[in-house]
């Protein structure tokens, strides 16, 4: 069975390599991010940066989040710069993913060592209400 979105996730995972070979760890998440827009778009890829993303409860605007990177409309980036990733890190991407119409994200740290997760979460499985119910 083929990976959801394998061809773009596969060329943003060896960016990130790229990006962190380079540069290695220490940086705040910022430089990071301001690494990973800049080779991405140099991929290519279209790239938005701390895009404002609404969190909705039952159709009313209850939130908000800014996504690190989205990369073509298509995939979330959450970028870390901890010793390592921790459940909470994956949560939070699971998170953004649920609250839109966003199917795949890549968790990426730049720690001490080089870590990634990649995550789906199907836009079946999800409740997203686009319109506000009627008073």
């Amino acid at each position: 069975m083929e990976l959801l979105h394998k061809e773009i996730t596969d060329a943003i995972i060896n960016v990130y390599y790229d990006v962190y070979n380079e540069l290695g760890h220490g940086f705040l998440e910022k430089v990071y991010q301001n690494s990973m827009y800049l080779e991405l778009k140099h991929k290519g890829f279209q790239v938005e940066a701390q895009k404002q993303i609404k969190v909705r409860y039952k159709g009313i605007e209850v939130g908000e989040y800014y996504a690190d990177l989205i990369i073509n409309d298509t995939i979330i980036l959450e970028l870390k710069a901890s010793e390592v990733l921790v459940h909470e890190n994956a949560l939070q991407l699971l998170n953004y993913l649920r609250a839109t119409d966003k199917e795949v994200g890549l968790l990426f740290n730049f720690g001490k060592k080089a870590e990634f997760k990649r995550l789906i979460f199907t836009n079946d499985r999800k409740k997203i209400h686009k319109n506000p119910p009627n008073p």
